[in-house]
């Protein structure tokens, strides 16, 4: 490329040292979620078993300033879209989870006030207990300025299609702010194939549980409640845009023999009217080219996914990637300043000139 394009990645996660202190004491308590495989590898060692901490990735959730921004440097990525890390605070109690969310969601704000050109935020909530969920997410975007939210996938096995998680589908379409949903481990009810071979994670599991999030979701006509809301799923799409002709065939058979709702639009309209992908970990040509052909090149970003994958990749992909300039652009950065509101430069600089004047 013959100038630099802004690179804001958006699917980059971090933590904090009480969230992590808390998924400790849950690796070592009674809980038969399949998330223990992940969770115990990065932030449980006792065993002996050092798993997922051989990667450093507790190293690199709770570090945000200095070796994560040094590499930024180095690379040129100028802004990581931050998210408190799957399984964020969906596998507490609703009372620490409520607590929790609003400690992760004041750092997390500090840190986009000291650097407002390389960091902005996805604010999480406690979907535990709706009511006080949509307080907070009040509160993380028109107090604190975070930029959306992020939800890692089933809280205790349910879905957003359930009703009593509506209020916060009401709240984040009125506040006009995206809801990234985040992979974890698969529910109890999908799990059994999914604990062998390492099937669990992200190499198979976390696709099934957020594409099977999001089938319910269109399914069951929650889009039709909330027209305007914005869903952004990672990983190209969790295999959604390669199957969506499927899905809204099949789809339309169910509802036409009384086995699903009767919907106002079509699975495959839904995908583009109330979706958004992201790259996130998926750096392969020809499934960027796909999508991009399925959902339109407004619908999708870029992100690396960072700590779990390497930063450089990531930058190489999209910087070679079968695009033109003017897309490179939109994927890079311009969509994601749409939709996760994130001030352009040019827009930022004349209002800090306007401040100084």
């Amino acid at each position: 490329m013959s100038t630099h394009l802004r690179r804001i990645a958006t699917e980059e996660a971090f933590s904090i040292p009480e969230v992590a202190a808390e998924l400790q004491k849950v690796v070592r308590g009674p809980s038969s979620s399949l998330d223990k495989l992940l969770v115990k590898g990065i932030y449980d060692h006792s065993s002996g078993d050092p798993g997922y901490g051989r990667m450093n990735f507790l190293d690199g959730l709770l570090d945000i300033e200095q070796r994560r921004l040094a590499e930024m440097d180095a690379l040129g990525v100028d802004m990581h879209l931050l998210s408190l890390t799957a399984p964020g605070v969906q596998m507490f109690d609703a009372d620490a989870a409520t607590e929790l969310a609003t400690l992760a969601n004041d750092r997390l704000a500090d840190v986009c006030r000291r650097h407002p050109t390389r960091f902005a935020g996805l604010a999480t909530f406690a979907p535990q207990s709706p009511k006080r969920a949509v307080k907070e997410m009040e509160r993380a975007i028109r107090g604190l300025r975070l930029n959306g939210f992020i939800l890692n996938s089933h809280t205790h096995g349910e879905y957003l299609d359930d009703p009593k998680y509506w209020p916060v589908l009401e709240a984040a379409e009125a506040l006009d702010a995206c809801i990234y949903i985040h992979p974890r481990a698969a529910s109890d009810g999908l799990k059994g194939p999914l604990q062998d071979y390492g099937m669990d994670s992200a190499m198979w599991g976390y696709g099934v549980e957020v594409g099977t999030h999001v089938v319910r979701m269109m399914a069951a006509g929650v889009f039709d409640h909330f027209p305007k809301l914005k869903i952004c799923i990672g990983h190209m799409g969790e295999a959604i845009p390669f199957w969506i002709w499927r899905i809204t065939f099949m789809n339309s058979r169910a509802q036409n023999i009384g086995r699903a709702p009767r919907t106002k639009l079509s699975m495959a309209e839904y995908l583009q009217r109330n979706f958004v992908v992201t790259t996130s970990g998926v750096e392969d040509p020809l499934a960027l080219d796909y999508t991009i052909r399925k959902i339109g090149i407004d619908n999708v970003l870029w992100a690396i996914d960072y700590p779990y994958q390497p930063q450089k990749p990531a930058v190489d992909f999209m910087d070679s990637a079968p695009v033109t300039e003017s897309q490179r652009a939109q994927l890079y950065h311009g969509n994601a300043e749409r939709i996760f509101h994130i001030a352009p430069l040019a827009t930022r600089a004349a209002r800090q000139t306007a401040q100084r004047t």
